[in-house]
């Protein structure tokens, strides 16, 4: 079937955006870089282990109780009788608008913050800092995205789609690369963007409570987070208490809900 396919080949998949956007944004930069090596060090040693844990942990239980609501015809898009294109798309589209809610609360509840916030703190933001989230975050939102599937009966085919789609979206917002401004404005009115993403980790708080959305930019025009600025390069990245090199470091990003 197409999406076991797709199943088998997002590891790839996710190593060529990487790879993809780390080449680009050598070449093209937005924002002058130093020590990239040792940034994309300390950042993907943490996608590592989350990646680990979602394997071990999460992957099997995902497809054992998507398939499980199929087989039984549970949730709320078989009780409404979608099928079929028709379920695929409605169930991609409600896994989108959860990720942008699920993305909010992480700004709103003072808990789920202490977690997120290490994907904040990476004062030089590029496309390894899309891998960098505190494993207490994935483990958190791994489990409410179990109950949502049984609670809404979404089939695995439009969860592993979303997954590979979301893969070079969030890849493309975070790389630190250069486009056009006209480009990066008409292609907002669809996706989520560079210029559109770097508001979201700027230090100003008005701008890092901004621009939600991870992969359809209609969500925070829709739920009035939408945000813009004139000067894009004049953007700070990171939080004021987490510049010390020792809180970047691997041991300093996995202690971060404790600071």
């Amino acid at each position: 079937m197409f999406h076991v396919i797709l199943s088998q080949w997002q590891p790839f998949l996710a190593v060529f955006f990487l790879l993809f956007f780390w080449t680009w944004e050598t070449i093209a930069p937005f924002f002058g870089r130093q020590k990239r090596i040792r940034h994309a060090g300390r950042n993907l040693t943490i996608s590592i282990i989350n990646g680990a844990v979602i394997a071990l942990v999460f992957a099997g239980l995902t497809v054992t109780i998507a398939d499980y609501t199929e087989r039984h015809q549970l949730g709320l898009l078989h009780w409404l009788g979608f099928h079929g294109a028709s379920q695929f798309v409605v169930a991609f589209l409600l896994l989108d608008v959860w990720m942008y809610w699920w993305h909010r609360l992480n700004h709103k509840i003072p808990f789920l913050w202490r977690f997120h916030r290490m994907h904040h703190s990476d004062p030089d933001m590029d496309v390894t800092t899309a891998t960098r989230f505190h494993i207490g975050e994935i483990v958190f939102s791994s489990i409410i995205r179990l109950g949502l599937i049984l609670i809404l009966g979404i089939p695995i085919g439009a969860i592993i789609l979303f997954d590979v789609v979301q893969l070079p979206i969030i890849s493309f917002h975070h790389a630190n690369i250069h486009l056009p401004p006209s480009l990066d404005t008409a292609m907002r009115f669809f996706i989520v963007t560079p210029f559109m993403h770097k508001v979201h980790h700027s230090r100003i708080k008005r701008e890092t409570d901004s621009n939600f959305s991870s992969l359809l930019s209609v969500w925070d025009r829709m739920f009035y987070s939408y945000v813009e600025k004139e000067n894009y390069s004049g953007i700070k990245y990171g939080l004021e208490t987490f510049d010390e090199d020792s809180r970047q470091s691997v041991k300093g990003l996995l202690s971060t809900p404790l600071y």
